[in-house]
């Protein structure tokens, strides 16, 4: 099908791949100073969020497969912004935990993650915005049907 503007409706795809590429090369070349990446980001937004979880949470969490998990776990860890420690449920899995560091360099992130999606969004009224953020929140939370 296509829509009034005349794109077909596939065309989702490959503009949301087009949105992430800008949002992420902005986001990382911003994060820089932090010695982070936006990869990164969404591990410490996670866990100021909902608190310590184990490395299975948290790739649900943030869509990334466990392997990478492991590794921008390692990266924090080597930076100081979390900690691993073992599960009181179960001696196979490790629990990921904030550090002060981390909450510190998450809440520096942040700050730069506002000024980098005000910088995106520049030509997105206050309303235009909050659309934005309630589709997109629909897509990725609605069950396909």
């Amino acid at each position: 099908m296509t829509t009034s503007d005349g794109l077909p409706d596939y065309a989702i795809g490959p503009l949301l791949l087009r949105a992430h590429r800008r949002a992420a090369e902005a986001f990382n070349s911003a994060l820089t100073t932090l010695d982070i990446q936006g990869r990164h980001f969404g591990v410490l937004f996670a866990l100021s969020r909902f608190g310590p979880m184990s490395q299975v949470r948290l790739a649900a969490h943030t869509g990334a497969d466990k392997s990478a998990v492991v590794r921008m776990v390692d990266d924090l860890q080597s930076r100081g912004y979390v900690e691993r420690a073992a599960s009181p449920d179960d001696r196979r899995a490790a629990v990921i935990t904030l550090t002060a560091a981390g909450k510190d360099a998450f809440h520096r992130a942040e700050t730069i993650a506002g000024a980098v999606a005000d910088d995106l969004l520049v030509g997105f009224d206050s309303e235009d915005r909050a659309h934005l953020k309630r589709l997109l929140v629909r897509f990725v939370t609605d069950p396909p049907e």
